[in-house]
């Protein structure tokens, strides 16, 4: 009776060490968290957890702070532009001005017409400066 408990304890332990030592292997495979972007109209997804670079920014990138429902973050380049530097983001705030009804903007070029318009304000933070590749 001992014997056998202490086989079935000894079977138990072992699977547990098991699972325990597989764990990280699984966890490690596992694909990272992907956010969404728009990128000239259309939206891209990114990796999820971007690493900070601040005043280290070259790709203009844009954070609307009091958007539309629906509004993303809004890359300038992506993949295969000319310029792209693997999304090493040089980030700029877009707020919509007092008086002005928020409208989605998709693309850099929504962003500067909004701008031309003086519908919002894009300022340049490089304290906010990321690297989060786009994957197309």
């Amino acid at each position: 009776m001992l014997t056998t408990t202490l086989k079935r304890l000894g079977t138990i332990l072992f699977a547990l060490a098991m699972v325990v030592a597989l764990l990280p292997s699984f966890a490690s495979a596992a694909a990272p968290p992907r956010g969404m972007l728009f990128l000239h109209g259309d939206t891209v997804r990114t990796i999820a957890l971007p690493a900070s670079i601040p005043n280290g920014g070259r790709d203009p990138l844009y954070q609307v702070t009091n958007g539309a429902a629906g509004q993303l973050g809004i890359a300038a380049v992506g993949p295969g532009d000319a310029g792209y530097h693997g999304g090493a983001w040089a980030v700029s705030t877009v707020t919509f001005n007092s008086g002005v009804t928020p409208y989605l903007l998709t693309s850099a070029e929504d962003v500067l017409a909004a701008e031309q318009a003086g519908d919002v304000t894009v300022t340049r933070m490089p304290s906010l400066d990321n690297r989060c590749p786009v994957l197309r």
